[in-house]
């Protein structure tokens, strides 16, 4: 089944990504903490936070770290209490945005995420007026040049989904958010290794921009990425 091309976004944000390795860690040691305050600290009864150590160590961070924090978060070392809040709204060409935050002060995140978005172009929107247009789901991309027979075989057989291909020969699988460590793991034993994989927010559709609007845009995502209190950007404008 085609889609719309998918490498090329993945590989814009990636390299984005890579840029700010320094936010890497501050991101990822929200997430465990409040994942863990949630979930409890058992990465065996906790998926969230199960993916959550998952990125800390992609991120070469010290298993000490990783504990000491969890120790935070279930009450065993004092610290930091994070709220999770969703704000929506609107970038360049009536893009949708869906910036994911964890905080100490909401006071602060709502004032710095509504300046990132006025000072570039863009608008806060009501609660509920974008997340229409993405669907919660696990999303597995594996390199052009992958067999689609055998990801396929290998993907529906551990429940995914669907799987798309993209313009450029890329490969998506997409799960419920529930089966996608079963179907991730399914085909890393199969040797099929994955470009990305992560439980995110996938635009429904995308739009396309003028190559002025794509550097607009980007700046606004840049802004938004560059706040210390956000942890994710969902939107739907091909890059």
């Amino acid at each position: 089944m085609a889609g719309h091309s998918k490498w090329a976004n993945i590989q814009h944000r990636k390299g984005r990504q890579d840029e700010k390795r320094g936010k890497v860690w501050t991101r990822v040691i929200r997430e465990i903490m409040v994942a863990a305050r949630l979930g409890g600290g058992d990465l065996d009864t906790n998926p969230r936070l199960r993916m959550a150590v998952e990125k800390a160590k992609a991120a070469n961070m010290p298993a000490d770290t990783i504990k000491r924090n969890i120790d935070k978060a279930t009450g065993n070392l004092e610290g930091v209490q994070y709220e999770e809040i969703r704000y929506e709204g609107y970038g360049i060409g009536g893009v949708a945005l869906m910036v994911d935050t964890m905080t100490d002060n909401k006071v602060r995140t709502v004032a710095e995420v509504r300046h990132a978005l006025s000072k570039h172009g863009g608008n806060m929107g009501t609660e509920g007026s974008v997340a229409f247009q993405f669907k919660h789901c696990g999303q597995i991309i594996l390199a052009p040049g992958t067999s689609e027979d055998k990801v396929m075989e290998v993907a529906l057989e551990a429940g995914a989904e669907d799987v798309l291909t993209d313009d450029e020969g890329a490969i998506e699988v997409l799960t419920q958010p529930t089966d996608f460590e079963a179907v991730k793991a399914a085909l890393d034993q199969a040797g099929l290794a994955a470009g990305m994989a992560e439980v995110t927010y996938r635009a429904e559709n995308t739009i396309e921009l003028s190559e002025e609007d794509q550097v607009k845009m980007q700046k606004i995502l840049d802004a938004l990425e560059e706040l210390d209190d956000v942890q994710e950007v969902y939107h739907n404008a091909a890059l």
